[in-house]
């Protein structure tokens, strides 16, 4: 990982607020564990979450030492998990587990235990699991210091090797690869007033039982208990890694009181600019981003696909939809040219597309882009907000599929926009805008074929449009120029069509007066 995973400060400030409650308190809720023979399951986090719900959050007494807490990112990621100590190591498993200290942003201690077979048992923490040499420390940190949380080990790019597969870490983050990937956007277990004028709320995964896996299997269970002072939460993830990594998700919410705007199956990345925005600072790379764009498959069938940005100010997009086929955060360029950074390689990093199970109803897939002065921030957010009022007292069971991947062939076949780019227009006040489209239907279309390109803005007018065949690519170049009419803000809509059909997913763009 690198070290900027560990100063999301856009997103995780605030989240380190409060801890589990020490063993004592937690035996004073009549939990039941499951027992040798009982079996244990979704049902009894279930049983767990909706018992948690009825009495207020409690705040851990413990604080983090102070050493702890002022520690850097930087020197918080300098401490090592030590390898031989990594959960079933010694057992030929094809999943290892290995554990984070509490530090620095992450405040929480989580519980982690293990199901083997129809037992249930603690994972005690020990200081030894830990180098904490790289961290510059005056003095090592106290023997009951606890796991903030933890990462999954599996030979995802073949051989013998265990390679970082998972990230349980921060609030309810969690960061997953496919094989041959960087880790770049991170998946949330739930989001609560993202993007409104007051302090967002953070819940954060408290407990967590992973269930020991047999002897080459091909999957991974985890269940989680989520708190916070709004809501609790039982969680179930099965994870089956390979070239597109899947996690499917069960959860059921339990209100403890109101709230206004309610995430699931949150996504948050980072852009700091590509080639629809000017460059911010002197910086010798072409481009600089986690995702390039947002994409949506509406209810109706419509694919949508919207290329982020990096305005001065933040935005919101709300697009309304009943029962959404899927939406995601994608990062379609994938050719290394257009970073020039051997470092990070934003070319291999990870899209991550969530398909709804069961019918989610009506509601909002929100987009939301907040100003960035640096690439060390994630500042790009998004979610389902139901129309359904959260009231105190309510459940809320859902499920959703996870697909990590760098590319989804299963997709419809249509023409996708490649690439947009905006510039000033033939006269003061216009702008003009250069759409590639290319694959689908579109490869096979010769220099003449009638390809009609369909652009739309709201408010606004749309002049000079025309599309054209590169001949050197295969894609086709789509032009026009807008003129706002005096508005500070339009949307804008574009697609390419022969005499029937569309020939392209809709291109969707945000245009704002600068």
């Amino acid at each position: 990982m690198s070290s900027r995973y560990f100063d999301r400060r856009r997103f995780l400030a605030g989240a380190g607020v409060g801890c589990l409650l020490p063993a004592v308190a937690r035996a004073e809720t009549n939990w039941t564990l499951a027992m040798p023979g009982a079996g244990f399951g979704f049902e009894q986090v279930n049983d767990m979450a909706a018992s948690l719900a009825e009495t207020p959050m409690r705040e851990n007494a413990m604080p983090l030492p102070e050493a702890m807490a002022q520690l850097t990112p930087e020197r918080y990621h300098a401490i090592r998990f030590r390898a031989e100590a990594s959960l079933w190591r010694d057992e030929s498993m094809p999943f290892q587990v290995q554990f984070f200290p509490r530090g620095s942003y992450f405040h929480h201690a989580v519980a982690v235990n293990v199901i083997d077979g129809d037992s249930v048992a603690p994972v005690p923490y020990a200081p030894g699991f830990f180098d904490f040499s790289g961290a510059d420390m005056a003095e090592l940190p106290p023997e009951d210091l606890g796991f903030a949380g933890f990462r999954l080990m599996y030979p995802l790019n073949g051989g013998d090797r265990h390679d970082e597969l998972a990230v349980f870490l921060g609030a309810s983050y969690f960061r997953v690869l496919a094989a041959g990937q960087h880790y770049g956007l991170s998946a949330r277990g739930l989001a609560i007033d993202t993007g409104l004028a007051k302090k967002e709320e953070f819940p954060y995964f408290r407990e967590f039982w992973l269930k020991k896996p047999q002897r080459g299997a091909r999957s991974m269970e985890i269940f989680a208990l989520l708190d916070s002072r709004s809501l609790t939460g039982a969680y179930h993830f099965r994870l089956t890694p390979g070239a597109e990594t899947q996690m499917d998700v069960r959860c059921c919410l339990y209100t403890r009181s109101a709230v206004e705007k309610l995430g699931l199956a949150p996504l948050t990345s980072m852009f700091f600019y590509g080639e629809n925005t000017t460059r911010p600072i002197d910086d010798l790379r072409p481009e600089v981003h986690d995702s390039d764009g947002m994409l949506l498959a509406t209810g109706r069938g419509e694919w949508i696909w919207r290329p982020l940005a990096n305005r001065d100010a933040l935005e919101i997009s709300s697009f309304a939809d009943e029962s959404p086929q899927g939406f995601g955060l994608m990062q379609r360029d994938r050719d290394s040219r257009h970073y020039q950074d051997l470092a990070f390689n934003y070319e291999r990093r990870p899209c991550a597309w969530v398909e709804p199970q069961g019918a989610w109803s009506k509601g909002v897939v929100q987009l939301i882009e907040i100003p960035s002065d640096s690439e060390r921030y994630d500042n790009i957010g998004l979610f389902w907000v139901p129309d359904r009022p959260v009231e105190p007292g309510q459940a809320w069971p859902f499920a959703y599929r996870l697909r990590f991947a760098s590319s989804y062939p299963d997709f419809p076949a249509s023409g996708r926009a490649l690439a947009t780019r905006e510039a000033s227009g033939s006269d003061e006040g216009l702008r003009r805008f250069a759409i590639e489209f290319g694959g689908g239907p579109l490869a096979e279309l010769a220099e003449g074929a009638p390809v009609q390109l369909v652009v739309s803005a709201s408010p606004g007018k749309i002049l000079q449009a025309s599309s054209r065949r590169n001949a050197a690519t295969g894609t086709w170049l789509a032009h026009f120029e807008l003129d706002p009419e005096g508005e500070d803000a339009v949307e804008l809509r574009a697609f390419l069509k022969d005499q029937d059909h569309a020939l392209t997913e809709t291109w969707s763009y945000l245009w704002k007066r600068s």
